[in-house]
């Protein structure tokens, strides 16, 4: 209590925050019920049948549930591989870079993709990789090679959707990683300078296990995020000819849920794909403890 006597000022600035996310995040949860009647829009949330368990058992009957699983893992694991490291290290390369405007520019053209929308570069994307304009294709074309039809070739399609989410957020995610190398004690560079350290000894030993917390704490919440995936990017990159390896749940929760008005179904699938993130964020919070005792909690 004399804390918070103590402390008032500071604590009402949080009023806001907590405002903020019991309206938009809590209070939205009650929507849940959802998944546990057979929700009819005519009579409401509350008026609409109870239905115990049914949604959850026609998840796992459906057809293409472990597709769709299977895709959203597999994009996932991939951004997991190839996107998350990709911020760590365009971080390392803008800290040695000394000429600031060089250095500025880079940062402004880096961060650009982060700004536009996802139909935006999905048409950049799409036009970039035409099979009879694209300039890749071109050049392999002018190299005597044959052209690739990136968007309608499973592998391809994969490859692109992965590498196009890097171009999308590695700039942008740079700037949590470059804000906690400028907080490395300097002393602690001129002590490896005088041990005779060079530009990559001084990286190995000093930038990358400063800034190790800030990776640990990224990596669980990426983690955290294994079964989730934004609908806008498979919804600008997808089409017909890759559906087999393109819809994810985001994509069939919109697909049938919004379209088909199937709420109860779409309302269960969102539901366990929650509890899942959950699950593994708390188990990846605890091997981390374990492995470095860094951790969100």
């Amino acid at each position: 209590m004399k804390e918070w006597k103590k402390n008032y000022d500071l604590y009402l600035l949080l009023v806001p925050a907590a405002v903020f996310f019991i309206v938009f995040a809590y209070v939205p949860m009650g929507g849940l019920v959802i998944a546990f009647k057979d929700y009819n829009l005519f009579r409401g949330l509350w008026g609409s049948d109870w239905s115990g368990l049914a949604n959850f058992r026609e998840m796992f009957s459906i057809p293409e549930f472990f597709r769709i699983t299977r895709n959203t893992l597999l994009l996932n694991l991939l951004g997991l591989i190839v996107c998350f490291p990709a911020p760590i290290l365009l971080a390392l390369m803008l800290n040695e870079v000394r000429s600031r405007s060089l250095k500025k520019i880079s940062q402004s053209m880096l961060y650009l993709p982060h700004f536009m929308s996802w139909i935006v570069l999905g048409g950049i994307v799409y036009a970039v990789l035409s099979p009879k304009y694209g300039v890749i294709n071109q050049i392999l074309r002018w190299l005597g090679m044959k052209e690739i039809y990136f968007m309608a070739d499973q592998t391809w399609w994969i490859i692109t959707y992965t590498l196009s989410a890097v171009w999308q957020s590695a700039g942008w995610g740079t700037i949590i990683y470059l804000a906690a190398i400028t907080a490395i004690d300097p002393a602690l560079y001129e002590a490896a300078s005088i041990d005779g350290a060079g530009r990559i000894r001084k990286i190995a030993s000093v930038t990358l296990p400063s800034i190790m917390p800030t990776i640990v704490i990224l990596f669980i919440l990426a983690v955290g995020n294994m079964v989730s995936i934004g609908i806008e990017q498979p919804l600008a990159l997808a089409n017909s000819v890759v559906s087999n390896v393109s819809e994810v749940i985001s994509t069939y929760v919109y697909r049938v849920g919004i379209k088909q008005g199937e709420f109860g179904l779409t309302t269960a699938v969102g539901m366990v794909q929650s509890v899942i993130n959950l699950c593994l964020v708390v188990a990846a919070n605890h091997f981390a403890k374990r492995a470095g005792g860094e951790g969100l909690w």
